[in-house]
């Protein structure tokens, strides 16, 4: 896709702002959604206007060096590995650059934690990389899409910052921690057992924690590997009442690479959904074991299925899926 570049500010430096170039790259959603009536913050389409026009909206983002490129324009609950996979490429692009101090990517809320807990496994940048997004559309009377957008930017020149974040509603989070909690409210984000890293106030950031030590980055060199259509097929599936196992035979017979189970409580299973989940892994298919609860971690144990630790069900579908790449690609197993 065609790059838009845009530098605002004659010097690296203007009226006291943090020097360094922060590159913006737009993938849509609601922050980028416009409605008809500006009342209408649920009746919008999103995905409407490009990462320019955001940016136009924020005055005070004049006094930056700026540099935008849109490398999608679509609605979050339509992520897909392609723009995974292009995302992660010119992520990977940019951070190379040395004078590039940080990225901002605007992104949907819908999906936003499974797409960070993405570029964090593949590539653990050392730089930060924010992504943020909006609850409201641009067109919104009370629209919270400006101010976080300027917060990420901010967020992005902190030299105490590094690897993948979320700021958002006036927090920071970890790629991580991070989860969806709430379908509406503007602070719809929280992190898992209350590990947020900071709080972002009258454009000065305060630490309650330090940023999170970036570990191994599986790279990009398997997401190239192989066409987007060879990638595993992970499947998510859950516990609840009356679940039988019914579910996952019928994947099991359509063909599917992996399984993460939203158990119940620490992971449990009935026993109905444990068989089928045994015959699936007696086929060859990998099963991990999740919860469904908001927070806390499935401890492991030499009888029950394979734990996925403290990951969220969509995150570990993601770690499996990046493991069985990552084999089916011949790298060496982590």
């Amino acid at each position: 896709m065609q790059k838009n570049y845009t530098s605002h500010g004659p010097d690296e430096q203007t009226h006291g702002v943090a020097s360094g170039r922060v590159v913006i790259l737009g993938t849509g959603g609601t922050i980028a959604g416009t409605a008809e009536d500006a009342s209408d913050n649920v009746g919008y389409r999103a995905a409407q206007l490009g990462v320019e026009q955001l940016l136009v909206a924020i005055p005070p983002l004049a006094n930056y060096l700026l540099e935008t490129e849109q490398v999608a324009q679509l609605d979050s609950k339509d992520m897909d590995f392609a723009t995974w996979q292009r995302l992660a490429l010119r992520v990977e692009a940019h951070l190379a650059r040395p004078d590039v101090a940080g990225l901002v990517i605007t992104h949907g809320t819908d999906t936003l934690e499974e797409t960070a807990y993405f570029l964090q496994r593949v590539l653990a940048p050392k730089k930060p990389v924010v992504l943020t997004a909006a609850m409201r559309p641009a067109t919104a009377l009370q629209k919270d899409g400006p101010q976080n957008l300027l917060d990420a930017v901010t967020l992005a020149l902190d030299p105490r910052a590094s690897g993948v974040l979320l700021a958002f509603a006036g927090q920071v989070h970890s790629a991580e921690q991070v989860r969806k909690i709430h379908s509406y409210k503007v602070d719809a984000f929280a992190s898992v057992d209350g590990a947020r890293l900071a709080c972002i106030e009258e454009g000065q950031i305060r630490w309650l924690a330090a940023a999170p030590v970036t570990g191994d980055a599986v790279g990009t060199k398997a997401l190239s590997a192989s066409s987007i259509d060879a990638w595993p097929r992970i499947e998510i599936v859950m516990n609840y009442v009356g679940a039988n196992g019914s579910a996952v035979r019928a994947l099991l017979a359509q063909g599917v690479d992996g399984l993460v189970v939203a158990g119940t409580g620490n992971g449990s299973l009935s026993v109905g959904l444990e068989a089928a989940l045994r015959e699936a892994q007696s086929a060859g298919v990998s099963v991990w074991r999740s919860t469904r609860c908001d927070a806390g971690p499935v401890t492991s144990s030499t009888e029950a299925l394979p734990s996925a630790g403290a990951l969220s069900p969509v995150k570990a579908r993601i770690e499996l899926l990046l493991t069985l790449l990552w084999q089916k690609c011949g790298a060496q197993s982590r």
